[in-house]
């Protein structure tokens, strides 16, 4: 694990399932529709058990149209999580959004720590949000979210941790090699 201060508050880097993570919330790298899916998406719908789903049908009402918009994000119980809540970001589909696809993606994180402060949530653990299916290339992604939390972090202080917890080595790697420049 490698940890990084970033005003008052700890960014961390791992390898394993976001799914066992200890954080009182994890993220979700969702769908606009909100209707579960593969990757993150479907391994979080799976361990949270059928209580998610509902939720998500609840939250689909309250949004314009039934849709999450791109780089949004919402707030939902963690039910069969060891995680208390999810939020689940709407990340961008790279090859649909490839000019606003950086702005939306730090949207995402962005709005998830900002959920995070308004609803007192201490920590959080996230994904590697839009690097699967939705084909954003890792050595892309990973700067801007970390600097996403990071620009977020540094007034706020808050939450106190940050964890990205990353599938595999590869993202891993990605993510530890844009720390370098991001936390430098």
């Amino acid at each position: 694990m490698e940890r990084f201060a970033v005003g008052g508050a700890w960014v961390e880097l791992v390898q394993g399932d976001i799914t066992r993570s200890d954080t009182a919330a994890i993220g979700n790298a969702a769908n606009s529709m909100l209707m579960g899916g593969g990757g993150v998406d479907g391994a979080i719908h799976r361990a949270a058990g059928p209580g998610l789903m509902e939720a998500l049908r609840e939250k689909k009402r309250e949004l314009r149209g039934g849709r999450l918009p791109t780089g949004g994000a919402v707030l939902t119980r963690g039910f069969n999580l060891p995680a208390k809540y999810v939020i689940h970001c709407a990340g961008p589909i790279y090859d649909r959004e490839v000019e606003r696809a950086a702005e939306l993606l730090a949207n995402c994180y962005a709005d998830a720590l900002a959920l995070c402060r308004h609803h007192g949530i201490d920590s959080i653990a996230f994904p590697s949000i839009s690097t699967g299916v939705y084909g954003y290339p890792l050595a892309e992604a990973a700067p801007v979210a970390l600097a996403a939390v990071r620009d977020a972090l540094e007034p706020e202080g808050a939450p106190a941790l940050c964890r990205f917890v990353l599938f595999d080595a590869p993202t891993l790697e990605a993510y530890q090699n844009a720390a370098l420049t991001v936390f430098a």
